[in-house]
């Protein structure tokens, strides 16, 4: 009865009662590390925390990847890159049955405590659960439910010493992120496209653990005075292998290769008529004007940092809307000419960026790009035939 008791008191009332429940000798502390799921937002695992003390009857997780759905204007803020989540706590078997029912993998770590360090632990997690603590504002490489685990251990064993073995050759942002992500899926595919070159550095080896999978890497080679932070290693669930269910027909590579083609089939049907398709021509630069306005805002207009210094824009120009209203007229500008054959520089630079290392574009687009280097071509060709007449700039 005492044991339901304190269980009650620790799942359903207010975090600072249960700050005053010494642990037993017996309670212990780990890392439970649950393995990648179907979904884009599941792909780069989960980390959680697990105390288990048999004598009071206590098995709960703390967890600190929920979001804040209660948080004013959460949508808003979502997509200006303020997102809030929360350290949420649950009773273990019922966090445990949501990963086991999505067929994915679950180890757990016992951390090599003393009970001091495992009471601190616990009081430290339950001040966190706190409403006016419990809130954190979220980093997807610094501050998320990984990189929580190796801070607060680090807290509370200042001597803990993690070592570099655990990654066998550093990696780039962009890499670490698309590990788990087949590059043909239209998740890689945004990823790539929204991302800016700020993750196409290499990461130093302590930032690796922003992802689950190096901090269990991690606290295996991890000790204190030369013994290992980790007691025990188990697999709480082993998970069926499911075989990957891609349809080519559905990916953007394919999609991006019908664009293309049309683009060249176009060329190819105006080049032999020697005509221009005027409204193609302008639906197209409207477009990539579009996708280059987006580009801009989450370079600007958001607090993604992730998202600046995105050299998509050497594809998706904004001002190519400009360039949708000379292209959409019998008789365009003289400007427009130059600012072809500026359009086809920017994507000569885009392709010098990828090739140095600056920039990774999505390689869906290559078939996508290619097409369209070869209509910026022909439209400046066809301005030195005239089939663009130069007339008089008289105004706008």
């Amino acid at each position: 009865m005492r044991k339901l008791l304190l269980l009650f008191i620790l799942i359903f009332c207010k975090p600072s009662f249960a700050q005053q429940i010494p642990l037993s000798d017996a309670a212990e502390i780990s890392v439970l590390t649950m393995g990648p799921g179907k979904d884009l937002y599941d792909s780069f695992g989960h980390t959680a925390i697990r105390l288990e003390d048999k004598v009071r009857g206590i098995d709960v997780t703390y967890n600190y990847g929920v979001y804040d759905f209660n948080d004013p204007n959460f949508y808003a803020k979502f997509a200006k890159g303020q997102m809030r989540y929360v350290l949420d706590r649950r009773r273990t078997e019922g966090f445990l049955r949501n990963y086991i029912e999505a067929n994915r993998w679950i180890k757990e770590q016992v951390l090599a405590l003393t009970p001091q360090e495992k009471q601190a632990m616990f009081n430290f997690l339950e001040n966190n659960l706190k409403p006016e603590n419990r809130a954190y504002n979220y980093d997807f490489f610094y501050d998320n439910c990984a990189t929580k685990i190796p801070q607060i251990l680090q807290d509370i064993v200042p001597e803990m010493t993690i070592d570099s073995s655990f990654v066998d050759a550093p990696k780039t942002f962009r890499t670490l992120i698309q590990q788990n992500v087949h590059w043909n899926t239209w998740g890689s595919f945004g990823m790539d496209l929204g991302i800016g070159s700020v993750v196409d550095r290499v990461a130093p080896v302590k930032d690796h653990m922003f992802l689950p999978e190096y901090v269990f890497k991690a606290l295996e080679v991890s000790s204190r005075d030369g013994a290992p932070m980790v007691a025990e290693t188990k697999t709480l669930f082993e998970n069926e292998p499911e075989e990957s269910k891609r349809n080519f027909f559905s990916s953007p590579l394919f999609a991006f290769l019908i664009l293309g083609l049309l683009i060249l089939w176009i060329t190819y049907r105006d080049s032999k008529n020697e005509s221009r398709s005027r409204i193609f021509d302008a639906v197209l630069q409207v477009f990539l004007g579009l996708v280059g306005v987006i580009f801009l805002l989450l370079w600007f207009a958001t607090d993604h940092y992730t998202t600046a210094y995105n050299y998509n824009l050497l594809w998706a120009f904004p001002l190519n809307i400009l360039l949708a209203f000379q292209l959409g007229k019998k008789h365009p500008k003289r400007w427009v000419k130059g600012y072809l054959k500026f359009l086809l520089l920017m994507l000569v630079l885009m392709c010098m960026h990828w090739l140095v290392g600056v920039q990774v574009f999505p390689k869906a687009l290559i078939p996508f790009l290619i097409a369209l280097a070869l209509r910026y071509l022909y439209l400046t060709k066809a301005v030195e035939r005239d089939l663009l007449p130069a007339v008089e700039d008289d105004g706008a």
